[in-house]
């Protein structure tokens, strides 16, 4: 009898275990399909700006980015303890020079109206915390000369979104204001670094305070006599092959001129020029992203990452792009960009960007990188400012230039200008 019950049970399990086995292929399945779900590349943006940006707003707006934010600054650090001391203002400045167009959208499905909203109240009582002094978050501007790059960098996030700088209490307006005026007293380098004070000019004009004209033409007259041809300036008195002109150039000189272009006529044929080498320099840009995403990884701060195409996103949204550059063709070289630069496993530690192009990778900083530096890469984000309906964004895929020439497709032949 023993033995029969045995049987009978080992009978009852032959028959149970195909059906467990088919029950358990029927949730696996139905978990991959799900797992396959298509996200659209406006919604890969979002989510990569969002744990990009997350932890520098809500830390801010909680009054706790000093206290929160890792204290790390490059390996070969020319002065530790003062880059440590500035990374604060940095990281505000370049995050908000990024999301600056997002913030000023409208619309969008539930989810993005929600997510903008939650950043709108974070970043306006973020800087509310970053501007006063009695906050754990106070920042000072009279730091030194980092401190003008900076300020202008929140300078330009401003002039980008003045939705932000409307909803900016009173208060908190006339101590930004203040604060920018500090920064009048940093002699800027004699290379792109006449930009940053141009910048804080630019805003000071478009929001109806004194400005100085001088400061504004001193850096425009200047750029003109560094340009070098085919869409190009030296950074300075020598040329250095990096991405300086798409870090800061040719978007500052675009956004300056925008500006100063609406007051005064006396730079007009400057501008036509300034906005034909924007297209130029903005194809160039398109040819250097490779089929995979990757770049030449050449120059200084190339820990900014995907802000080495600041420029092309500045283009795509402020809708100024070249004939020969279809907005869909861009949006997929940028999505591109931002896969390759953020797609490594030690791209993040604790939440927080590393110092690296490819993840983490120390050995790439320049003596003035720090944990704020990096944050310039939200720059790649701009275009995230064009409504979904845009042809950048709703737009069927096509192929960018790389991947044409190399997949052996006829290819027009490059022009340069002068």
């Amino acid at each position: 009898m023993k033995h029969l019950n045995t049987r009978i049970l080992l009978s009852c399990l032959l028959i149970l275990i195909p059906a467990v086995a088919g029950f358990a292929q029927k949730k696996t399945a139905k978990k991959s399909t799900l797992a396959a779900a298509p996200v659209s590349d406006r919604q890969f943006w979002l989510a990569e700006m969002d744990r990009m940006v997350r932890p520098v707003l809500a830390s801010l707006a909680n009054d706790s980015l000093l206290i929160v934010m890792p204290k790390v600054a490059s390996i070969r650090s020319d002065n530790r303890e003062s880059r440590i001391q500035v990374q604060y203002l940095e990281v505000v400045g370049r995050v908000l020079c990024g999301i600056a167009p997002w913030l000023q959208g409208e619309g969008g499905t539930p989810d993005e109206v929600a997510l903008r909203n939650q950043y709108r109240q974070w970043t306006l009582k973020g800087l509310s915390n970053a501007l006063d002094s009695t906050a754990k978050d106070y920042m000072r501007f009279n730091l030194g000369g980092q401190q003008l790059v900076d300020a202008s960098f929140l300078a330009i996030a401003m002039v980008r979104a003045p939705w932000l700088w409307e909803n900016l209490s009173k208060t908190d307006q006339t101590r930004f204001v203040n604060a920018l005026k500090q920064t009048r007293r940093v002699k800027p380098s004699f290379s792109n670094w006449l930009l940053f004070p141009a910048m804080i000019e630019a805003f000071f004009c478009k929001y109806g305070y004194e400005w100085d004209p001088m400061r504004v033409d001193y850096a425009l007259q200047q750029l003109e006599q560094w340009y070098v041809g085919d869409g190009m300036y030296t950074d300075g008195v020598h040329y250095a092959f990096d991405y300086y002109n798409s870090y800061v150039i040719h978007p500052y000189l675009a956004a300056i001129v925008d500006v100063i272009g609406r007051k005064t006529n006396a730079y007009n044929a400057m501008i036509t020029n300034i906005r034909k080498r924007n297209e130029r320099y903005a194809i160039i840009q398109e040819r250097l992203i490779n089929a995979d995403g990757s770049f030449p990884a050449t120059g200084r701060s190339l820990v900014y990452r995907g802000a080495a195409f600041h420029h092309l996103a500045d283009m795509a949204w402020r809708k100024a792009l070249p004939e020969p550059l279809k907005p869909a063709q861009v949006r997929g070289a940028l999505t591109a960009v931002i896969r390759k630069t953020l797609e490594s496993s030690s791209t993040y530690q604790n939440g927080w960007l590393t110092i690296g192009l490819y993840g983490s990778q120390p050995d790439i900083a320049d003596v003035y990188n720090n944990q704020g530096s990096v944050y310039l890469a939200t720059a790649i984000f701009l275009p995230l400012g064009l409504p979904a309906s845009d042809p950048f964004w709703a737009d069927a895929p096509v192929k960018w230039s790389a991947q044409r020439v190399w997949s052996g497709e006829d290819f027009p032949h490059d022009i340069k200008i002068n």
